[in-house]
């Protein structure tokens, strides 16, 4: 498994300056590539459906999986995907029971293979400003959704790609404007500026992925250990996480923080956590 980092920046991808897998010039990031991978999620995407949410039940009730699902195109970001996900985001930013989002690939090899440039060929240049800003505002969105989110990347993620996982909080085993802000600036420019090269291993040591996970003949080594991760956020007090995020993307200033606690001391949860404590019993959180 290896990430390379090339030199074009994330608004030149919706400008036709990346290309698919073998494109040149691209920002790229290669991890886990197992061309013969199969899936093994719990449901299939439907025959045509480039993106499927999935609300899981059961113990795992609380966690939504995106799933992008456009094999031909290897998932390359167009107008539709980009509704479809801003769609999804939307589904889930106000549902107080989604207590985790899992952004993961459906198609064996690869997470997304950025900008789709056939699409970008056939534009008129009048459609190519509102579809850069609407690209941006998914990323922006993405990265502002009140839960935890993790992306889940079991394959070649390019441009556009890498930005929509560097938008989620976490990154399994595997962008530019948002590369700085995760490793730092300077590092950053020296990993582009190089197209350097680094194994799953080496981005994990430098903080652009978190868990760098052994693939498997499946293929979704990444999705399952994002699902592990996400049960492991499920049964944790649902407002106090939320809170937790804001407080640390927001960077934890008096004011902040004094409003966050006045978030959080009614809720039904914090006296649930205070009667499970004297009850010496696992707390029961709703999120009310």
């Amino acid at each position: 498994m290896a990430l390379l980092v090339r030199c074009r920046v994330f608004s030149q991808a919706f400008r036709g300056q990346t290309a698919a897998l073998d494109g040149a010039c691209p920002l790229v990031g290669v991890l886990h590539r197992s061309a013969g991978c199969s899936r093994r999620y719990s449901s299939d995407a439907k025959a045509g459906e480039e993106l499927s949410v999935r609300y899981l039940d059961g113990d795992d009730s609380g966690i939504v999986v995106f799933g992008m699902n456009r094999p031909k195109a290897k998932n390359a970001i167009s107008m539709n995907l980009v509704k479809l996900l801003s769609d999804a985001v939307e589904s889930v930013k106000k549902n107080n029971k989604v207590r985790s989002v899992i952004l993961c690939s459906k198609v064996p090899g690869v997470f997304c293979a950025g900008a789709d440039l056939k699409e970008r060929a056939k534009m008129h240049q009048s459609e190519v400003g509102p579809f850069v800003a609407k690209a941006r505002a998914l990323i922006t969105e993405l990265g502002n959704l009140p839960m935890p989110t993790i992306a889940a990347i079991d394959g070649a993620a390019l441009g556009g790609g890498l930005e929509l996982s560097l938008a989620c909080d976490i990154r399994i085993a595997g962008g530019t404007q948002r590369l700085p802000r995760t490793i730092g600036v300077s590092l950053a420019k020296e990993l582009i500026f190089a197209a350097r090269v680094i194994d799953g291993s080496e981005a994990k040591a430098l903080g652009l992925a978190n868990h760098a996970v052994e693939q498997n003949k499946s293929g979704d080594a990444a999705y399952l250990r994002a699902l592990d991760l996400a049960r492991e956020f499920n049964p944790q007090g649902p407002i106090a996480v939320r809170m937790a995020k804001l407080a640390i993307n927001q960077g934890i200033e008096v004011r902040l923080h004094v409003e966050v606690n006045y978030i959080v001391i009614p809720t039904k949860d914090r006296l649930e956590g205070l009667a499970a404590f004297r009850e010496k019993r696992p707390p029961r959180f709703k999120g009310e």
